[in-house]
This record gives C-alpha cells, sequence and structure tokens, in this order.
C-alpha cells in the first residue's frame, strides 16, 4: 500500500496539467464573457471563470453599488442564474 502512494501521486501531478487545459476556456469566450459583464456594469477576475454543467459559472462578480455574486450563463452566453454572495 504504502508503494503505492508515490506512484499515485506522480500520476496525479503529470495528468493534472492536461486535465486543466482540456477544461481551459479560450480566449474568444472569456472577452465575450467580459464584454457581456461590461454592459451588465459588473466586472470579475477571468480566472474565476469556470466551465460547469456545458455553460459557465462566474465567480466573485462585482456589479455596479458593490454587490458581489456568482452569476451562471448558458453555452450561449445567456444568464440562467444569479446569487447574491
Amino acid at each position: 500500500m504504502i508503494k503505492l502512494i508515490p506512484t499515485a501521486l506522480a500520476t496525479l501531478l503529470l495528468t493534472g496539467p492536461a486535465f486543466a487545459a482540456a477544461h481551459a476556456i479560450d480566449e474568444a469566450t472569456v472577452a465575450a464573457i467580459e464584454a457581456k459583464l461590461a454592459e451588465m456594469k459588473c466586472q470579475m477576475d477571468p480566472a474565476d471563470i469556470e466551465m460547469e454543467d456545458g455553460g459557465y459559472e462566474l465567480d466573485d462578480v462585482i456589479c455596479e453599488g458593490g454587490q458581489q455574486m456568482d452569476i451562471e450563463l448558458d453555452a450561449d452566453l445567456n444568464e440562467v442564474d444569479r446569487r447574491l454572495e
């Protein structure tokens, strides 16, 4: 059992970056999301955009008035949910 731990750890370290790259969001989509947020008078760190269930989860979005929320967009960048934090 103890011999398996280093092997499992090495496998995780080697495949982790490949897994992250497979779920990376392309620059054009990030720019489109940022433009949509600007129209909504909101902003966020692009690093907080995550792919989720075929759409996008926007964490820690700050909108006019200082409200912080999470916003969900579908694959076509239509807002489907908004939650205050």
